[in-house]
Formats: structure tokens, sequence, C-alpha cells
């Protein structure tokens, strides 16, 4: 039938959310004549079904999924290309993406994911990935959900993304807004994942001297500024150091909140002007940021052996339109 109509709706199921780290546990895949279906490779638990092997699901598949004259459509395809990119394969033929089709119609949402977008565009509530898997300390994996219950979830999901594709593509078209879409956004997504794939290659050798370096700079500042007030504290605790400002050294109050007095950013700016300890503060307060947000993070966040960082660049992120960088977000680094 795919190769009848040259159009498929695809989703994969996988391990995590991670697609440099998520492993295939099943294909849905729909087309618009017949019923969506799903093909399980990699469920895990006692008692469960025979399944096909991912080697042989794979040979059928692709040729249709490198096919670019196939039109594939589906939601946040993105993902897909770069867990399919790991095993060698390249999603080729990107027609639709329906999260990205409802962000350009309208970027002021509150939510893009599937659930949602079915829930208001097609009045459907589809079936929950947590009503199968569980939370909290007895959350499963997918690949330990029972076949049966993920060929109806999965299915659904390649079949709701099909219905969305066609009625945002319909409404693109008298939107002044399709060139963006089509011009600009479709054709960005295989860029944005061959950069994620390749991922941010960072000096590790160089952050962990820097993480030495912070590490003796704190040492000192937390010194001088026990020395300035005459006694230990904590400069991590607002409480410890409110208590020092405002009622042993009798700083005047300048911003108040319902737990008493405040020792943010601005307040700490505005003291400073007049007081040394609030500047020795607002140092150590800097490096110690830096240095648990990018300075110790960073390494953590790394391949062993390539040393890069894979964050994932989002289309529709902002309500202005420019990119955002999560997991880790390397967009705001200070300099």
């Amino acid at each position: 039938k795919i190769q009848e109509e040259k159009f498929l709706s695809f989703d994969l199921e996988t391990t995590s959310l991670n697609a440099h780290k998520a492993e295939i546990v099943g294909f849905a895949l729909a087309v618009v004549s017949e019923p969506a279906a799903y093909v399980p490779v990699g469920h895990r638990y006692l008692g469960m079904p025979k399944q096909l092997s991912l080697d042989l699901v794979l040979e059928k598949l692709k040729p249709i999924l490198e096919n670019p004259e196939i039109a594939k459509v589906g939601q946040n395809l993105k993902y897909d290309m770069n867990v399919l990119a790991r095993i060698g394969l390249r999603l080729e033929g990107l027609r639709e993406d329906s999260m990205l089709a409802a962000y350009i119609l309208d970027a002021t949402r509150s939510s893009y994911s599937l659930d949602a977008l079915s829930r208001e565009e097609l009045q459907h509530e589809t079936i929950s990935y947590k009503s199968l898997t569980g939370t909290g300390k007895k959350q499963i994996g997918f690949d330990e959900v029972a076949v049966e219950d993920a060929s109806r979830y999965a299915s659904e999901d390649a079949d709701v993304a099909l219905k969305l594709c066609k009625l945002l593509a319909k409404r693109m078209k008298t939107s002044e807004m399709e060139h963006v879409y089509r011009d600009l956004e479709i054709p960005l997504v295989p860029v944005l994942a061959k950069m994620e794939q390749t991922g941010i290659k960072i000096d590790v050798e160089h952050l962990q001297n820097l993480s030495t370096e912070f590490t003796q700079r704190l040492k000192e500042i937390e010194a001088k500024a026990h020395e300035l007030i005459g006694d230990t504290i904590n400069l991590a605790s607002p409480k410890q150091l409110s208590h020092v400002f405002f009622e042993k050294l009798g700083y005047p109050v300048i911003k108040k909140t319902k737990t008493g007095y405040s020792t943010d950013q601005e307040v700490l700016e505005t003291l400073a002007k007049d007081y040394e300890l609030p500047g020795v503060v607002l140092e150590y307060r800097m490096l110690a940021k830096l240095k648990s947000t990018y300075v110790d993070a960073l390494p953590k966040l790394a391949d062993q052996g390539s040393q890069r960082v894979h964050t994932s660049y989002n289309q529709t992120g902002t309500a202005t339109g420019r990119l955002s960088s999560t997991d880790p977000n390397l967009q705001n680094i200070p300099i």
C-alpha cells in the first residue's frame, strides 16, 4: 500500500526520549486507505509473542524510508531521523510535520505535543503514554509494555499524526505562512538533525582545569566574606545572608518577600554600591553558578569517546521563531 500511495505516516517507539541513546522497540505505520499498523521488534518481557527481527524489518523498510519519492509525514520527525541515523538509515522525503505545522500556524500555543494537538484539532483524547508505562518508581520502559497495548497506542500515534498533517496542510494553503513552512522549516529539519548527530565538541581538559581554579577562587572569596562578617555562614543560603545583612549589619532593606528580606541579584547590586560584602557575595554566586551549571555539568554530558555534547535544537521552542537549545541548553553560555 505504501508503494502504491507513495505516502507514509511514520512513528518510532523507543526506549528513551534521548534520540542519541534510544533503542528501537517498534515501528508504527499508517497510509490513507488502511488501518494503521504496528511492527514490534524490541519488546522484552515474560510471555511476549514472537517478534520479527529488527534486521529483517529494516531490510524491508529501508528502501521505503530512504526513498525521497515516498512522502513521509509525522509528529516531530527530527527525533526519528536521529534514531535511524544511528543505525545507518537516512529518512528521506519529509513532507509534513504536525508539530511544525501547528507551530507555524500559531506560535503561541502552550503545547505542540501530539496529545494536545489531537485534543484541540481533532477533539480526540489519545491513549496516554503514562497509562501504559506508569510513573515514578513503578514506571516501566516501553519495551516492557505488552505488545497488544503498545500496538493500540503506537498505531493511534501514526493515525492521529496522519489526520493532523492533512488537516493542518489544508489550513496552511490559505495561510500567509505556507512559504515559511515549506521553504524554511521543513528543509531545516534534516539540517538540525545532522547538527544534533554531529554534536558540539568541548574541551574537557580545559573545563576540568577551570573547575579546579574556580574551587580555589570560591574558597578565597568565602574566606574574605567570613572575615567581613566576623563569622562563618553558608553564602549559598539566602536566609543566613538576609540575617547577616539586615539584622546583624543593619543594611537598608531594599525589597521584602513573603519569607523575609530579599537578597536577590538586584538587591545585592544596589547594596554593592555602598558596601563591600554584597559585592563579594555577588562574585561568589556568579562563580558558583558558572561552576555548577557549565564547568562541572558539560563534561558529564559529553560522549566519553568523542567528547561531544549532543543538544536538541527546538524549532517550536519560542514564540519569536528563533531556535532554542535543550538538554543541555548551549545557547546562553556566558562568554
